[in-house]
């Protein structure tokens, strides 16, 4: 079997886990790993690895994971298509997905690669289900209710911004797809507490969700990856009403998001070249093997 060679850009949580994916995968081989200070104190798991400052120095790249802050995947997807390179991520902005998805098709087709766009669980996985749901029941409503539970997202959007030295976002459904957020931050010193919340709760994750901010002297005393999600469609399916459907889960939040990813990085070696989100993707092409055992397997 000639495997799929990917590199991983980033190595934060996602990064890890991603390494971890890649290595039980019968059909990857990662490459390298692309991280701001290359290999200055490169940690031991990456031993064997080659670790860069940027993907241009790597060869024979076929598919870049980013595992990368959300509004640092435009940046790091342009430059990986232009090289050739299929991309994916777990860009998480449900607001911006349609304008990114827009923007990287462009370049992927221009250089021939292709880009999957939000593949994390939610993006991701989750939008499988809902479009599942909605096409059993074309008619009704459906509830997307997150947690209790750590959003990734969420907290690195809050250790962005200005006076944050560590932060954790914690999302609690209230139900019916509605959300509190509850958001613990450590600040540098000098900063003043009042000035921080009132940024956090203009920020776009933040906006339209009931936010609150409570400042604590150790983030890491608070941390616990654990996440989930309860998706429920309530519809009608043809004429006949009353047809209730829902799916549930608790996670370990960055390793299922590593796992669409390697799933997905997968899937892109067997689409043409423009951007993608999950749903538009058969969900065959995500697993390796031979398409006929999996479909006497799985059908």
């Amino acid at each position: 079997m000639q495997k799929i060679k990917a590199a991983i850009v980033g190595y934060g949580n996602i990064g890890k886990y991603t390494l971890e994916a890649l290595q039980v995968s019968p059909d990857f081989e990662c490459v390298g790993v692309v991280r701001r200070n290359g290999d200055l104190n490169k940690p031991a798991e990456l031993a064997g690895i080659p670790v860069v400052k940027s993907i241009k120095e790597l060869e024979g790249v076929d598919v870049a994971i980013l595992a990368t802050p959300t509004r640092k995947v435009e940046e790091y997807a342009k430059e990986c298509l232009a090289l050739g390179i299929n991309t994916v991520d777990s860009f998480d902005i449900h607001t911006q997905i349609v304008e990114l998805r827009r923007t990287l098709d462009e370049v992927a087709k221009k250089y021939g690669a292709v880009s999957v766009i939000s593949a994390g669980w939610d993006p991701g996985s989750d939008s499988i289900v809902r479009t599942l749901m909605q096409s059993l029941a074309p008619k009704g409503i459906s509830y997307t209710n997150f947690g209790p539970g750590r959003s990734m997202g969420h907290s690195v959007a809050v250790r962005a911004i200005e006076g944050v030295k560590d932060a954790l976002s914690m999302t609690i459904p209230v139900g019916t797809g509605i959300h509190r957020r509850m958001v613990y931050v450590e600040l540098e010193e000098g900063y003043d507490f009042n000035t921080v919340a009132a940024a956090i709760k203009a920020d776009p994750y933040f906006v339209n969700d009931e936010t609150h901010v409570q400042q604590v002297a150790s983030v890491d005393e608070l941390n616990d990856v654990g996440h989930g999600v309860n998706l429920v469609r309530k519809g009608v399916s043809g004429k006949t009403h009353n047809q209730l459907f829902e799916f549930n889960m608790k996670i370990n939040n960055p390793a299922l998001t590593a796992q669409v990813l390697v799933n997905v990085a997968r899937a892109s070696m067997r689409q043409q070249p423009g951007a993608y989100t999950m749903i538009e993707i058969p969900v065959i092409d995500m697993l390796p093997g031979d398409r006929e055992e999996l479909i006497r397997h799985l059908v």
